[in-house]
């Protein structure tokens, strides 16, 4: 489970990640530019200092152009997870070297349009499949339903390859929608307005794990 906090308090980030960091096992940064997606949120000088902060590892979302740049700044600022888009990136296979050598996970994440095969040949180079269940850019849309069957071609591609891949899924993941995430083979979890709309986001997010090992339960 990797809340967002896009729809958070961000004038008080930190106490916002501790709302979910005993329930939570990552929590997700949600890096935007105005450029990559219409919108604009933070970048590495307020990620450094939170993570000064905080206790719980850091899933960083850079929907930024040009990450080839500015990625490894977030591994070398202290994110445990880094994922660029396929789409904006030069070269991903060498970014996501980059990223190992700076201490990161490397991901890389797919807008809805994009389809699986972008990132074929580049299995043995990442950490994490990135499946993007809305269009990037802002929190609070609703489920692509039909990018299920790409989470489980996600999934087969991962379990190809024989290591722990990692498959993520992102956008209206929430009570009606994170079983079939789960079932179609995601298995790492972000939710951002369900959870920091809850009352109570902690309890959101114990609810929301349960029903996703409910789903892959045989």
């Amino acid at each position: 489970m990797s809340p967002s906090v896009l729809n958070s308090d961000l004038s008080c980030l930190a106490a916002e990640v501790d709302r979910v960091a005993n329930h939570a096992d990552w929590i997700h940064l949600d890096i935007m530019d105005n450029h990559f997606v219409p919108n604009l949120t933070f970048g590495v000088p307020v990620v450094e200092s939170l993570l000064k902060r905080i206790s719980i590892p850091a899933d960083c979302h850079l929907m930024i152009s040009d990450p080839d740049r500015w990625a490894p700044a977030y591994a070398e600022a202290g994110a445990s997870s880094v994922t660029f888009h396929i789409e904006a990136a030069a070269n991903p296979g060498r970014l996501c070297r980059d990223l190992r050598a700076a201490g990161a996970r490397a991901g890389i994440g797919l807008k809805p349009g994009t389809g699986i095969s972008a990132v074929a040949e580049l299995m043995t180079e990442l950490d994490m499949i990135l499946i993007m269940t809305v269009e990037p850019g802002f929190g609070g849309q609703s489920f692509m339903s039909d990018m299920l069957p790409k989470i489980e071609q996600a999934r087969a591609l991962a379990e190809a390859t024989g290591t722990d891949i990692w498959v993520q899924v992102d956008g209206g993941i929430d009570i009606s929608t994170i079983e079939r995430c789960a079932s179609a083979g995601a298995n790492v979890f972000v939710a951002g307005s369900s959870v920091y709309l809850a009352q109570d986001p902690g309890a959101m997010v114990d609810r929301l794990r349960a029903l996703a090992m409910v789903a892959t339960t045989p």
